[in-house]
């Protein structure tokens, strides 16, 4: 049995080996607290030209090992100012609890065998030298642990300091870990693992039709997974007399193949470097790296592009994000499926390695973002992060880094959001070595039924160059199933597609939670909605009210997708809207809370409406007392020209009518066909 221990400065680590005659254990104990060092190595960033503050520094030897147990140079281990210096270099860490020990283990993760003392400091502070070389010389590995082993102390050890001499060993030396162990077991260094790691299908290439010889990166599938957007380097069809990069995309077959990739041409690609980043759920919002200049040239920051009323993608458009810097070369963006939510990878004052991975929401004006916040240590290490994808739950989140233990080169993690704050996340843990290899792996994306994952990587590709692959996950290590809501949107009276904008509410909260739009073209719209909540789900234009549609997704818990066609009525003389999502407390005509969201929407629509006059038109279940019926479809009505009233439209504007049961739309006796009588109607008297 196993129990991992942590505090905010430890990591304690105890192993109970349980037989029918006794009882054994082990403690390992990690460094908690840098208590002195003889250098640190600093390196400037190119772009600010200011030394970066936690790369090689001592701190980064406190923890378990981020390195090991795969081997070399890494920025979240300390390394001394030099890479050759005739004084000794050395360490001192505290740990959090002292204890008596068997074991000094140091984990060497880059030119090893500069280690000449060991001492150790006892819980009155007297020193005992533990190791001591003088023949100190290049190893022939390139990385290890470097277990030393004694007698079980007869005091408790409070703190341990390690010197080095690394004149002898050529390179810069590095330290990922030390820790202090009672047992003479090895103290080994172990990868944080995903749970049930066991994926449903082998990785595979997707072949040909997408990969080339070329590089491909930064794969992203549409959420409903009928399309795949890449971007393709130095390829001899990309724009431009370099072949930079452009964006490449397939669409999906029926025999889950893809279609020959093709390049999307302008506006998108230009003889500069273009790249894709997130597909909206609608499928008509797409986020582009870099800012478009008119004069045709990219500089740092983030673009969006839409579908035009002709069915093609939109010139590019500045994406305001305030306060936005970058004091790297590189950044990646990830748009939420809800469209308010924005991350990024990007290097700050505060960028804890070369890039972190930041979030920004969307101000209430829909159109600019708040300024970047860090994610936190946590999530963000000394090493640069690297396309981070948030899955259309909304909560778990994919990334790449090589700050962690892993296989080789960077690896994909998953974490999870733990509450609202976006700072508190669950310790990221390693896909595995059924997707993680000894190259570069990145870029994870999922489509909302999550029945596959795409990502890159430079292990068993064609050519040696990046390529995109497929992989089946375990269910341990996918998303929280959600709903993809699909449909058109249509002109009321001439049944022709319209381009709205789509949104969706909770509906017992009224809170707005998410945003799309449909296509100018053909009408469609797609979102993504988490299970377990009752929704509004509307569309607006311009010159039509908006209606309101229910989505139930309570007591779903799987995956599951929905139809459901919007049409909008046009603002002119005859036109009929029901108001869907109005409601009154049981047999009286008391507005519910929930009502507030679409009589607000109302309101908008006659100030934006100055001339525009409107019945109200109320409407019982024909079971029951008649004159009772009439009267309640009289009294809702007026609650709602009240609650007009109180949002500043006059009541000469909102004429009233009770039908009561006069005018069902069903005479069943099922609830459902009652409900369906029981409703208001907004008839527009004129424009």
């Amino acid at each position: 049995m196993m129990y991992l221990l942590t505090t905010k400065k430890t990591w304690l680590l105890v192993l109970f080996f349980f037989t029918t005659t006794f009882i054994q254990a082990q403690t390992v104990q990690w460094a908690s607290s840098v208590l002195g060092v003889s250098s640190e190595r600093r390196e400037l960033n190119p772009e600010s030209k200011s030394p970066e503050p936690h790369q090689f520094r001592a701190k980064q030897a406190l923890g378990i090992p981020n390195k090991l147990p795969a081997l070399g140079s890494s920025k979240c281990a300390w390394s001394p100012a030099q890479s050759k210096n005739a004084t000794p270099e050395w360490i001192k860490v505290g740990f959090a609890n002292p204890m008596q020990i068997s074991q000094v283990a140091i984990a060497e993760n880059h030119n090893p065998g500069a280690i000449t003392h060991i001492y150790v400091y006892d819980e009155a502070g007297r020193e005992h030298l533990l190791y001591r070389n003088t023949n100190v010389a290049p190893l022939t590995v390139s990385g290890r642990i470097f277990h030393f082993f004694v007698k079980k102390t007869a005091y408790k050890v409070k703190s341990v300091k390690v010197t080095l001499n690394t004149a002898r060993v050529p390179g810069y030396n590095q330290i990922d870990a030390i820790a202090i162990s009672d047992s003479n077991d090895p103290v080994q260094a172990k990868i944080n693992l995903a749970k049930k790691l066991n994926v449903k299908s082998k990785p595979l290439n997707l072949g040909t039709n997408i990969n080339s010889r070329y590089d491909e990166i930064s794969p992203v599938v549409a959420p409903d997974g009928s399309a795949i957007y890449f971007t393709r380097a130095k390829h001899p069809q990309n724009i431009g007399k370099e072949h930079k990069q452009d964006v490449w995309y397939a669409n999906l077959r029926p025999d889950n193949n893809f279609d020959l990739a093709k390049n999307m041409g302008p506006p998108i690609n230009t003889e500069h470097h273009n790249s894709s980043f997130s597909i909206a759920p609608d499928g008509n919002t797409m986020l582009l790296n870099n800012v478009y200049r008119p004069d045709g040239k990219l500089v740092k920051g983030l673009s969006i592009t839409r579908r035009g009323a002709d069915g093609n993608w939109t010139r590019p458009e500045k994406v305001t994000i305030n306060g936005y810097k970058n004091l790297n070369k590189y950044s990646e963006f990830c748009l939420s499926p809800n469209g308010k939510v924005l991350l990024m990878t990007i290097q700050q004052t505060d960028t804890r390695g070369g890039k972190d991975i930041y979030v920004s929401f969307l101000n209430s004006d829909g159109k600019t973002w708040s300024k970047p916040r860090n994610l936190g240590s946590r999530v963000n290490t000394a090493e640069s992060e690297t396309s981070p994808f948030l899955a259309a739950d909304g909560v778990t989140l994919y990334y790449s880094t090589s700050g962690f233990s892993g296989f080789g080169s960077n690896d994909i993690f998953v974490t999870r959001r733990l509450d609202d704050s976006w700072s508190n996340w669950s310790t990221p843990k390693n896909l595995g070595p059924e997707i993680n290899t000894s190259k570069w792996d990145a870029y994870f994306s999922i489509p909302a039924k999550a029945d596959f994952a795409y990502y890159i990587t430079y292990h068993r590709s064609i050519a040696g160059s990046g390529d995109i692959f497929r992989v089946s996950l375990s269910e341990s290590n996918k998303p929280k199933p959600v709903a993809l809501v699909k449909g058109r949107v249509f002109n009321a009276k001439t049944k022709q597609p319209i381009s709205a904008s789509i949104e969706y509410e909770i509906l017992s909260t009224g809170k707005n939670v998410g945003r799309g739009r449909s296509n100018p073209k053909t009408g469609e719209y797609k979102v993504v909605l988490p299970l377990e909540q009752k929704y509004a789900l509307l569309a607006e234009a311009k010159g039509f009210l908006s209606v309101d549609t229910t989505i139930d997704l309570k007591g779903i818990t799987k995956y599951t997708e929905i139809v459901a066609d919007l049409y909008l009525v046009p603002i002119e003389s005859g036109g009929l809207v029901r108001l869907n999502n109005i409601f009154f407390s049981r047999g009286s005509a008391r507005l519910l809370p929930e009502s507030y969201p679409e009589l607000n929407r109302l309101a908008k629509a006659m100030k934006e409406n100055p001339t525009m006059r409107i019945r109200l038109e109320g409407h019982t279940e024909i079971f029951g007392n008649k004159k009772f019926l009439m009267n309640l479809s009289k009294q809702r009505v007026k609650s709602v020209q009240k609650y007009l009233s109180e949002k500043g439209i006059n009541d000469r504007r909102v004429k009233l009518k009770g039908f009561g049961y006069k005018r069902p739309l069903s005479r069943k006796k099922d609830e459902k066909s009652r409900a369906l009588n029981r409703r208001v109607e907004v008839r527009i008297l004129s424009k």
